[in-house]
């Protein structure tokens, strides 16, 4: 990847670069970002073959400026079967986010069958012409190939989507944080609608049934409940060998700031 990265480090200190600016506030961070990093050292520090990051849930309770971040983790539990580590992102020295990782280790399936919704009947991302403008998701944040729907779109979207960028400058995209930074999309595709997106996500929980396979990322909006200003909304997710798993999120209604 040759695009600027979200974040350059130097040793514990991640600095946002201009790459990582967010669309409700010019001098604020995407909360696509926060996620991201978060995910990116919770992996790197307590990541393990033997598990899979089953669900990684992130509360975002502050927009935080470009100041210098620190991504401070606690380990709650570690045991043979489950890890469930902590995480908190802390920027200019203000805690603005957090996240809970619960990592299950890798086993074999419980015996019979188990009744499961049937994955989406979509093309591959090949198979899908890019966006006729030729423009990139929020200026080059990420690539998509939109398959049914948009954001002036009442009715159900689905899109693959596709990183451009590294969280942190020189260290590779793993699955996993692929799909943890990918994951922030859930909010704007389950929650924008006729006049264009008018809610905030305060949070993201991401559930993992397995790693995704190749660079291509599938959503699949499936929720949306909104009622005084709050808003609920989901999306099933996918690789190009089927489902992967799920992300929710809560919302508020939002204004943007004038830029």
């Amino acid at each position: 990847m040759q695009n600027e990265p979200f974040f350059t480090r130097d040793g514990a200190i991640y600095q946002p670069t201009p790459a990582s600016r967010g669309p409700w506030d010019p001098k604020s961070l995407h909360g696509r970002v926060i996620i991201g990093l978060l995910g990116h050292v919770l992996e790197r520090e307590h990541g393990d073959p033997d598990f899979i990051p089953a669900r990684l849930t992130v509360d975002m309770y502050r927009l935080p400026d470009h100041s210098p971040v620190e991504v401070k983790t606690n380990v709650v539990r570690a045991g043979g079967r489950i890890k469930v580590i902590d995480a908190e992102f802390v920027s200019g020295g203000v805690s603005a986010g957090r996240a809970t990782c619960q990592f299950l280790r890798r086993t074999e399936n419980a015996p019979g069958n188990v009744w499961s919704p049937p994955d989406w009947d979509a093309p591959a991302p090949d198979a899908v012409a890019p966006p006729s403008d030729g423009r990139a998701g929020m200026g080059g944040m990420w690539e998509a190939r939109p398959i049914k729907g948009g954001f002036g779109h009442f009715g159900q979207k689905q899109t693959w989507m596709r990183e451009v960028r590294e969280i942190v400058g020189g260290e590779a995209l793993t699955p996993f944080t692929r799909i943890a930074v990918a994951s922030d999309f859930t909010s704007p595709f389950a929650h924008a609608g006729t006049e264009g997106l008018g809610y905030i996500n305060s949070d993201v929980t991401l559930y993992l049934h397995r790693l995704p396979a190749g660079e291509w990322v599938g959503f699949e909006s499936v929720d949306h409940h909104a009622d005084a200003g709050v808003a609920v909304g989901g999306c099933r997710l996918y690789d190009e060998q089927g489902s992967i798993g799920a992300a929710y999120c809560a919302a508020l209604a939002q204004r943007r700031s004038a830029r």
